[in-house]
C-alpha cells in the first residue's frame, strides 16, 4: 500500500474517531432501546436475530441514510430538519405507547404476535433508522467541511460500521448474559455456581430496568430531535424554555445542566408522543367505523 493511501486511509480513521465521539449520547441510546425487541423470544433465536436487527441498521445506514444525506447536504440542505422533525415525532409516538402500556391502557392495536422474529426485526430496524439517521447527522456535521466528498463518504462509512459493531456486539452481550450465568451454574466450583444463580436471577430486573432505560432514550432523544430542529425551522419557542430553564441552574455545573435539558426533552417527548397517539387512536378509529359502515351497505 503507497504512502499516499496510507495517509489517506490515516486521515479517514482519525476523522471517523473524533466525529463518531460526539455521537455518543445517541449511541448509548441505541444500545438501551434495542433489547427491547429481543425479550420473550427462544434464547436459540436471541443471537440470529440481534444480528438481522444489525444487519438491517448497516442497510439503514449504508443504503439509506448515508447516500440521502450527502444528497441532501448537497443539494437540499434545509429539508433535513424537517424529516429530523418527522423522525423525532415518530420516537415520541412509540416512546408515549411503551409508557402507556405500563399502565395497562391499550392504544389501538391487537399484538396477536408479540413476539414473532419477523414483527420483532421491522419494529427494530424502523426505530434503528430515527437513532442511526441522528448518529450519522451527527458525524456529518462534525466532519471538517473541506474534507472532500469521498473522504466524507469514507469516513460516514467507518462509523457506520464501527457504531454498529458497537451497539450491537453490546446488545448481543446483553441478552446472552444469562446463558452465561447458566454455564457458571454448572461449574464444580461452588463460588462460580453462586455468582451464575445471581446473573440468572438478577436478569429480569436487569431487562426491566433497559426497558425503562429504552424508553425514556426514545422519548429524549424524540423530544430533543423535535425541539433542536422546530427552532431551526417553524417555532423557536420550546428551545428558547430549556435554554431559559438550563440558564437557571448553570451554576450546579455541566452536569446538572445536561439532567435538566434531557429530562425537558423527555417530558416534551412525552408530552408530543401523546398527543400523536390520540390523533393516531382517533384517525384509526374514524376508519374502522367507515369500513364497518362499507361492509353493512
Amino acid at each position: 500500500m503507497s504512502v499516499g493511501l496510507l495517509a489517506v486511509v490515516d486521515d479517514i480513521l482519525s476523522a471517523a474517531l473524533k466525529a463518531s465521539a460526539k455521537t455518543a449520547g445517541v449511541v448509548i441510546d441505541d444500545a438501551a432501546v434495542t433489547p427491547q425487541y429481543v425479550q420473550g423470544i427462544t434464547p436459540a433465536r436471541e443471537l440470529p436475530v440481534v444480528w438481522k436487527i444489525a444487519l438491517g441498521s448497516i442497510i439503514n445506514k449504508y443504503v439509506v441514510i448515508i447516500p440521502i444525506a450527502l444528497l441532501l447536504t448537497a443539494f437540499a440542505p434545509g429539508v433535513l430538519p424537517f424529516l429530523l422533525i418527522i423522525g423525532g415525532g415518530f420516537l415520541c409516538f412509540e416512546g408515549a405507547e411503551k409508557v402507556l402500556e405500563w399502565f395497562g391502557v391499550s392504544h389501538g392495536h391487537a399484538d396477536d404476535g408479540p413476539r414473532d422474529e419477523r414483527r420483532l426485526v421491522l419494529g427494530a430496524v424502523r426505530t434503528d433508522l430515527i437513532l442511526s439517521t441522528e448518529i450519522m447527522l451527527i458525524a456529518l456535521s462534525s466532519l471538517d467541511p473541506g474534507f472532500g466528498i469521498w473522504m466524507t463518504l469514507g469516513a460516514l462509512l467507518v462509523i457506520g460500521l464501527g457504531m454498529t459493531v458497537l451497539v450491537y456486539g453490546a446488545v448481543a452481550l446483553l441478552v446472552k448474559i444469562d446463558d452465561i450465568g447458566l454455564r457458571f451454574m454448572k461449574s464444580p466450583t461452588r463460588a462460580v455456581r453462586r455468582f451464575g444463580a445471581r446473573v440468572v436471577a438478577s436478569m429480569p430486573a436487569v431487562f426491566r430496568v433497559i426497558s425503562v432505560i429504552g424508553t425514556v432514550a426514545m422519548l429524549w432523544v424524540g423530544g430533543h430531535l423535535v425541539v433542536a430542529n422546530l427552532a431551526e425551522t417553524l417555532w423557536h419557542g420550546p428551545l428558547d424554555l430549556v435554554h431559559a430553564v438550563t440558564h437557571l441552574v448553570e451554576a450546579a455545573g455541566p452536569v446538572v445542566v445536561w439532567i435538566v435539558d434531557t429530562a425537558i426533552s423527555a417530558v416534551f417527548g412525552l408530552i408530543l408522543g401523546l398527543v400523536i397517539v390520540a390523533v393516531v387512536t382517533v384517525v384509526g378509529r374514524v376508519f374502522r367505523r367507515g369500513e364497518k359502515t362499507d361492509a353493512t351497505h
